[in-house]
């Protein structure tokens, strides 16, 4: 590939008109794949996938939302939490139509569980275990289908939402945090450890503020003030809300200890620990250590924030949930560490991993394996160069070669053709008589996709071209095909074209399938069409292998 580099560069170069204006059209689907439950979705359902969160104390519920704004969920539905108006689990994804045409913008999940859903309008939804009033809805009965909450928020619009074991965080567009739900440690922040029926909106220190940014633990919260200061409150059994003791917290509490460093713009929070990153990049930590979470190569656990990865480059992201004991985080220049309890591992000093993302971390090593965050699009315009050159196939504004096949037209580049090995023809249209219209330009396109898409029949004819132009890898695909569609109907016009092509490995599995089928396949009119040469040595070679027997 490096020699053909040149080639490569050339060729973009020359097309750079087309190729350049392909990227602002171009998506990419969010890659779901790392997590077991997605693969219960067919490649085409995976392809209309714009946002995506596994949770649940298993990461046994999934929560998906297409290009057009259309809301699944598919999972065990534990306490209703699906919101399919009921509590059957489903492998089958299921629309939730109350929320069809709402763009999400944030989503969070607790451990009963419950949901939260802020819509781009400023929308609030809930469902699922509501034992403590997590839903904002008055009561505690479950909520089986997404419930639309406004009390105490009419004329606000909440763009961030949080969850915690049992308890809700709302963050209006203003700036202002609400909080509702368990209150037994004073998470609410509201003075008293009275549970909360309804959003309320959390004041003490934070009275004046606005907030930019909400996390929840397990049973605390912590708020981001727009000037970078971090504020905290509920329970602090662990040190997790970095104040310097372990007294549980009724109301906010500036965390002193990062004040006059750096303004922090980002923090999370797991289980029982927090991280908060800096406008400079820098990563400190504290909490619950029992796992290594905090990063600091031992397992003792920190009252007040603690800096980790100073030796590293610049941090750009941090993650953790309070689900997990997991944390991870990504540096500038695309490095992804990852610490804490990994899949039954406790890792006690931030490791280097292959992944290029965080959510990949919490993916392969969370301990439940659920989602950080709502995974959402990059919609940042790139387009590989694969596929640029998958859209330009057959695409006659940009080609500049034609081949002729059953009088019709496919269009190529000779720079591709050439790149790919093939003699430069100095012809602008090329006659192909040998072989079929399917075939040939499923074999042009091969040449521009690495893949094969025709039926077994078709895929005869692709053998033949594949064995006449010696491309190997293709024979291996045409063979594939041709295995996979067998059939009692085509399964001796198959092994005739093995035969007829060299493929050794393919007639032995289409002559397996005869003789384990002879008598329907002796019934068929491809049995009796066959010359007589090849009709005798399929005869003798099934009778040698007893298959007259009886």
């Amino acid at each position: 590939i490096y020699s053909q580099l040149p080639l490569i560069l050339s060729f973009l170069k020359c097309q750079q008109g087309w190729f350049w204006s392909l990227l602002p059209t171009s998506s990419t689907m969010v890659d779901v794949s790392k997590w077991p439950l997605f693969s219960l979705l067919s490649t085409e359902e995976l392809a209309t996938v714009r946002q995506a969160c596994v949770f649940g104390t298993s990461a046994n519920e999934a929560i998906y939302i297409t290009h057009g704004n259309e809301v699944f969920v598919i999972g065990l539905n534990s306490s209703s939490c699906l919101g399919t108006g009921d509590s059957l689990s489903t492998v089958v994804p299921k629309k939730l139509d109350f929320l069809q045409g709402k763009k999400v913008v944030s989503l969070s999940y607790g451990s009963g569980p419950h949901v939260l859903l802020a819509t781009e309008d400023g929308q609030l939804f809930a469902w699922g275990h509501n034992g403590y009033s997590q839903l904002g809805n008055g009561n505690t009965n479950q909520g089986v289908s997404p419930l639309l909450i406004t009390a105490n928020l009419q004329n606000k619009k909440v763009r961030e939402v949080a969850c915690g074991s049992h308890h809700s965080m709302a963050l209006t567009q203003d700036g202002e945090v609400f909080a509702w739900g368990y209150n037994n440690c004073g998470q609410i922040g509201s003075g008293s450890t009275a549970n909360q029926p309804y959003p309320r909106r959390v004041t003490g220190c934070l009275q004046g503020k606005t907030a930019v940014g909400i996390t929840c633990g397990q049973t605390s919260s912590m708020a981001l003030i727009d000037n970078g200061e971090v504020y905290g409150w509920g329970y602090n059994g662990n040190g997790q809300l970095g104040i310097g003791n372990n007294g549980n917290q009724l109301t906010p509490c500036r965390l002193a200890v990062l004040q006059g460093l750096f303004p922090v713009f980002q923090i999370v929070s797991g289980y029982s620990h927090c991280l908060a990153l800096t406008d400079e990049g820098l990563l400190y930590s504290w909490g619950a250590n029992t796992y290594g979470q905090l990063g600091t190569g031992n397992k003792n656990n920190h009252l007040s924030p603690v800096q980790i990865m100073a030796d590293k480059e610049r941090i750009v992201e941090v993650a953790a949930c309070h689900s997990t004991h997991t944390s991870a985080a990504k540096t500038q220049s695309g490095q992804v560490y990852m610490w804490g309890q990994c899949r039954g591992q406790s890792i006690i000093v931030p490791h280097l991993t292959h992944f290029s993302n965080t959510d990949d971390v919490f993916a392969c090593f969370g301990t439940p394996s659920v989602m950080w965050r709502l995974m959402s699009m990059e919609h940042d315009g790139f387009m590989t160069v694969a596929e640029a050159l998958k859209k330009e196939f057959d695409n006659p504004e940009t080609s500049d070669l034609k081949f002729s096949v059953d009088g019709k037209c496919i269009h190529v580049h000779k720079a591709v053709l050439k790149i790919r090995c093939w003699t430069e023809d100095q012809q602008e249209v090329i006659e192909i008589g040998q072989f079929s219209y399917p075939v040939y330009r499923s074999f042009l396109q091969f040449l521009y996709t690495d893949t094969v898409d025709l039926p077994p029949e078709d895929a005869i004819g692709l053998l033949d071209l594949a064995t006449s132009y010696c491309e190997n890898r293709l024979k291996r695909l045409c063979q594939q095909i041709i295995k996979r569609g067998i059939t009692v109907g085509n399964a001796f016009t198959l092994l005739s074209a093995a035969i007829r092509y060299d493929a050794e490995d393919l007639e032995l599995f289409c002559f397996r399938f005869c003789v384990n089928h002879l008598t329907q396949v002796t019934q068929t009119g491809a049995f009796w069409q066959v010359d007589g040469a090849m009709l005798k040595e399929f005869i003798s070679k099934a009778s040698r292998c007893g298959a007259f027997k009886n």
